[in-house]
């Protein structure tokens, strides 16, 4: 079963639900951010395309 662990963005009107949403004030943040988190918690980092990284847990 795959499960979203997290979301990182840095535009707030784009993200919402349950899973722990992450701010960056810029894109090179937003990736660091998402890369850190997803090494720390085994998991892989998505790009929606649309300024949204999700961490899902394969």
């Amino acid at each position: 079963m795959k499960l979203i662990l997290a979301v990182v963005a840095t535009d707030h009107t784009q993200v919402g639900g349950g899973a722990p949403i992450f701010y960056a004030r810029s894109e090179e943040e937003k990736n660091e951010v998402a890369l850190l988190i997803a090494k720390i918690l085994g998991a892989a980092v998505h790009d929606l395309q649309n300024g949204v990284l999700v961490i899902v847990q394969h």
